[in-house]
């Protein structure tokens, strides 16, 4: 039998064929999680709304130990926040991270340059509290601002499995923008922020606390 050279199955065939063509294929990105500032791992296939690579370091400091943290893998673009914060609950006890996103296959496969902070106190103060198994907490001390971090700042998410947490403290105007979902890898725990509320730091503006 000789295929059909009518023009409606012609239009049929070319309409398939570019609807196919625009569902793409499933992005490719290496996945890992790694204690330090290198992270190597395999290539997976991500799922269809996931539409980019994520690449994030974070540097951690709880009560002295300071605890660098890598992490690969896939993600959908509205959970990609490509810009440096930070977060600071007390001297000894502060929280930098670096996310970069990409949408093309594998290309999360090269390290992150290491995190630089800045650790000179700006003169700025923010209420700040931390904890978990809670989404808020109260403030019962004050977090001496450092660096470009001139927001106080409220976090509160998920550490997998599931345990809620909650933070207050001074941050970079980055974090102000942090969207939900947005990932941070701590240790061998990935912490999802769920929701982040901001405001000038009052010394900031000249205005008394």
């Amino acid at each position: 039998m000789t295929p059909s050279t009518k023009p409606e199955t012609f239009l049929l065939t070319s309409m398939l064929l570019c609807t196919l063509l625009g569902l793409g294929y499933p992005l490719s990105c290496e996945v890992c999680i790694r204690n330090g500032a290198k992270c190597t791992g395999v290539m997976k296939t991500c799922a269809q709304d996931e539409d980019s690579c994520i690449s994030v370091m974070t540097e951690t400091n709880n009560k002295g130990s300071v605890d660098v943290t890598s992490y690969k893998g896939c993600a959908k673009s509205s959970e990609c926040d490509p810009e440096f914060l930070s977060i600071t609950v007390a001297p000894e006890n502060y929280m930098g991270s670096d996310t970069r996103c990409c949408q093309t296959d594998g290309c999360n496969h090269k390290p992150l340059p290491a995190i630089v902070r800045n650790h000179t106190e700006n003169g700025l103060r923010c209420p700040s509290c931390i904890t978990a198994f809670s989404e808020t907490c109260t403030s019962t001390q004050e977090a001496v601002c450092v660096g470009e971090e001139t927001h106080c700042v409220a976090v509160s998410g998920l550490a997998q499995p599931g345990i809620r947490f909650a933070a207050r403290g001074c941050g970079t105007e980055a974090a102000c923008h942090s969207k939900p979902g947005t990932l941070v890898p701590s240790g061998s725990r990935l912490l999802t922020i769920k929701k982040t509320s901001c405001r000038p730091s009052p010394q900031a503006s000249g205005k008394a606390e």
